[in-house]
Parts: structure tokens; C-alpha cells; sequence
């Protein structure tokens, strides 16, 4: 493919959205729409990307901090066409193909951005890119042959009743070579409904020249764009969906497939299972043979083999389950790794926590590390056995094969091998039940007696 270069127009208000945010950065699987176009060109391996913005540049710039992206400002904003002009200093000096498209329109592949790439020659000038969705609502059309050769293109606004019923509508993404693409731009003209230089006129410009303009056509799933938090919503179910598909082809099984929702990086192995209602953010690694039960949320956590999680389990960023190793109902981990084969079986929360293979952990444990100020570490040796409702006082080491009893409130280290038993001595006063018992009861009926002589006055 011949070098090339990505223009893509943020300028837009998005007034729709109702937000402080900027519209391109809202999350789609938990990762900004721009971010996406952005990762799926960078398998072109562009030689520069410019985002032109405008309304709340600042969010953009700081976005794009650590990406070779160059921001360019479009203010006032004049239409589209305005708009992919203020990229042209950026791309100075640059000889190839520039593509420009909205930023709003986030699942745009590589593969069709290499096939209009490919469209264009010594014959073809541009290329544009156009869909046929099931309603064209108020779609540009394109006006092209069966060959897909573009005799007009034109916005809704200004489209008679013949060009309306054309069904191949414009998505906004067009590809031209650097020698025409600023050329075209500069002879764009606003004479239409909405005063504004629009961008599908590069095309119209270059056919008035008696140049060649070719559609490539897609699926409307991949060039809609988003423009409120309807549609938001909408692309989210869509981007799921295609996951859960690409999931299952590489062999993970899900027993209720649309109630489990994955994060752009989720990665999964082989046999994987995943039951109903599981919620995957960003930053987890699942290992072959892992088992995902209902209603648990796992965020910056990494699953060894064998390992089984849930049902309503958080991991937290920093959890680590090592092959084999298993939490059970209601148990929470945060920085906390769980060693080969060890157990969390129920209500526990292990924090900043590190507990060797073959541990096993009661219920109602929790690791104390936070003391206000600090957090601290617990170390729990291999083998050892936490009682249930037992408080681990961090910081704090506990023994391999060492045992603490149940109840215990520990805040020293526990040896290897060692018993830890810390509970008030029980006191025992035989008969004092059934005297309380007898007291209260007789209290309880005077009370009752008195209230009725009242009432009889």
C-alpha cells in the first residue's frame, strides 16, 4: 500500500451527548471511540494521524498525549470540508494517499480503509465510502453506476426526490492522493442549504474536472456514527456482540452469551467458562480451562489455568489467581495474589495480600490494610489455615502450615507450624438464661396488664 496518511474530524460540538466529555472520547468496551479508530489504523502503520478538533481541544490534546497524533484546530467551524483543510499544515511535505473521516465513527477496520486505499490510481482520484442501511433517514447519497463509478454526490438537504431514493448513502470517509486532495478542498465552494464547505464536495469537485471517483461500499454497522448517548449505546451492544462472537470462535463458552460484557483488552483462553451476568473492565488475562461463575466483576486481574472465580466475586486491579486457585461467593480481592491451589471459599476480602499454595482462608476473613493513613502487607505461608471471622492485623506474616482459630484478631506474626488462638476467655454462669427469661417475661405481662386497666378507664 502506498504511504498514508489519517485525517480525522473531531470538531464537532456533539451537543447531543449532553456532556463535559468529549464526544469521540465516551468509551465503547470501555476504550474512547477515538481510540479505536485510532488502533485500527495503526495496522496501516500510518506515516501521521491528525485529529482536527474544535469545541474542547484541551480534552483532546491531554487524550493523545502519549500517541503520535498531532492535533490541529479548526475554529470558526465552517463544515466539514473546512475542517479537513486544517490538516493540511500539519501534513506538509507529505506525498501519499490522506484519508479523512469522523471521529464519531469508531468501528471503521483496517481492511476497509486498505480496500479504498487500493481504489485509488493513476485512473481514480478519490475514493469515498458508502453503506446501504435499512432506513436512509438523512444520509448524503451517493449516485453511482452498478460498477461503482460516482456520477454526483449530494447532501439530504439539497437532494431532489429522485437522488433521495437512491438507498447508497455517504459515510463520510474519502480517500484522495496528497497531489489533489488540498487542491480539491480549496475549490469547495458553501453553496448549498447549510452555508457550510462540505466534504463530500471533493468528490463532486473532482468529477467536474472529468476525473474518476469510485464508491467502495460496507456494512452500515461499521461506519454509524454516534452523536448521542442513544447511539452510544447502541455501538456498545454492537461492539459486545461482535466480542462475544470472536470469544466463542476461539473457544470460550457462555452459557447466556448477552448477559456477559467484555473490556477492549479482555483476553481469554481456551475452555474458558463463563456463566451468566459477568462484567470484564479493563486489564484481565484469563488462562485455559478458568471457570467465570455469575455475577462477578473482574477488573486488572490475571486467572492462571484451572482457576475458578465466583459466583459474586470482585477482583479488583492487582488480583492474581495462580493455577488452580479458587474464591468462592461474595469474596473480594485487591493487590492480593492467591497461590496454586489455594481457597477463598466465601465472604472474605484479601488486600495487599500475598497467600501461598495450598492455603486455605475462611469465611468471614478479612486482611486488615489500611490503617488511615498507609496500606500494609499480609503474608500467609503455604498451607496454613485461616478460622472463619478471623481480622489479619497488617502488617502482617503468617507461617507456613500455621493455623489461627476462628475469631481471632491477629496484629503479631504467627510462626510456622504455630497455633493462633486471640479470643476473650468465654464466661459460663449456669441457670442465668432461664432466670433473664423468667424476669422478662413476667416484666412483659405486668406492662400488658397495666395497659389494659388503662384502656377499660
Amino acid at each position: 500500500m502506498n504511504k498514508f496518511a489519517a485525517v480525522i474530524l473531531a470538531a464537532g460540538k456533539g451537543t447531543r451527548m449532553k456532556s463535559d466529555l468529549h464526544k469521540v472520547l465516551h468509551p465503547i468496551g470501555g476504550k474512547p471511540m477515538l481510540f479505536h479508530l485510532l488502533d485500527s489504523f495503526e495496522e496501516l502503520s500510518p506515516e501521521h494521524t491528525v485529529v482536527v478538533a474544535g469545541d474542547r481541544h484541551e480534552q483532546l490534546r491531554d487524550a493523545v498525549t502519549d500517541r503520535n497524533v498531532t492535533v490541529a484546530l479548526q475554529e470558526p467551524q465552517l463544515g466539514t470540508a473546512h475542517a479537513a483543510l486544517m490538516a493540511k499544515d500539519a501534513l506538509s511535505g507529505f506525498e501519499g494517499l490522506v484519508m479523512v473521516c469522523f471521529g464519531d465513527c469508531p468501528m471503521v477496520k483496517a481492511e476497509t480503509v486498505r480496500k479504498l486505499c487500493d481504489a485509488v490510481d493513476d485512473a481514480t482520484k478519490v475514493a469515498v465510502l458508502g453503506f446501504r442501511p435499512a432506513d436512509t433517514l438523512a444520509y448524503g447519497r451517493i449516485i453511482a453506476s452498478d460498477d461503482g463509478i460516482v456520477s454526483k454526490m449530494v447532501e439530504h438537504k439539497d437532494a431532489n426526490e429522485d437522488e433521495r431514493a437512491c438507498d447508497l448513502c455517504n459515510s463520510g470517509v474519502i480517500i484522495a492522493h496528497s497531489k489533489d486532495i488540498w487542491r480539491l478542498l480549496d475549490g469547495v465552494g458553501n453553496d448549498n442549504a447549510q452555508g457550510e464547505y462540505y466534504l463530500p464536495d471533493v468528490a463532486t469537485k473532482a468529477i467536474a474536472e472529468g476525473s474518476k471517483v469510485v464508491a467502495v461500499e460496507t456494512s452500515p454497522d461499521e461506519v454509524a456514527g454516534i452523536n448521542s448517548r442513544a447511539e452510544l449505546a447502541q455501538a456498545e451492544a454492537q461492539w459486545q456482540q461482535f466480542r462475544r462472537e470472536e470469544a466463542m470462535a476461539a473457544g470460550v463458552s457462555m452459557k447466556a452469551p448477552d448477559t456477559v460484557f467484555f473490556s477492549w483488552d479482555t483476553e481469554l483462553g481456551r475452555d474458558v467458562t463463563i456463566e451468566p451476568h459477568v462484567v470484564f473492565g479493563p486489564g484481565v488475562k484469563v488462562a485455559d480451562h478458568a471457570l467465570i461463575r455469575s455475577f462477578s466483576h473482574l477488573e486488572g486481574a490475571t486467572l492462571g489455568e484451572h482457576t475458578s472465580v465466583g459466583p459474586y466475586a470482585r477482583l479488583r486491579p492487582g488480583a492474581v489467581l495462580e493455577e488452580g486457585a479458587f474464591i468462592g461467593n461474595f469474596v473480594e480481592m485487591k493487590k492480593a495474589t492467591l497461590g496454586k491451589g489455594a481457597k477463598a471459599s466465601h465472604l472474605t476480602y484479601l488486600g495487599d495480600a500475598t497467600v501461598g499454595a495450598g492455603a486455605n482462608i475462611g469465611a468471614g476473613t478479612i486482611t486488615c490494610n489500611y490503617d488511615g493513613y498507609f496500606k500494609h502487607q499480609t503474608t500467609i505461608g503455604e498451607r496454613a489455615f485461616i478460622g472463619s471471622n478471623s481480622a489479619l492485623i497488617a502488617p502482617v506474616n503468617i507461617g507456613a502450615d500455621a493455623i489461627v482459630a476462628a475469631g481471632s484478631a491477629v496484629s503479631r506474626d504467627v510462626a510456622a507450624g504455630e497455633l493462633r488462638m486471640v479470643r476473650a476467655e468465654q464466661m459460663v454462669k449456669p441457670g442465668w438464661a432461664d432466670r433473664f427469661h423468667d424476669t422478662m417475661k413476667k416484666k412483659k405481662a405486668a406492662q400488658k396488664s397495666a395497659a389494659k386497666k388503662d384502656s377499660q378507664k
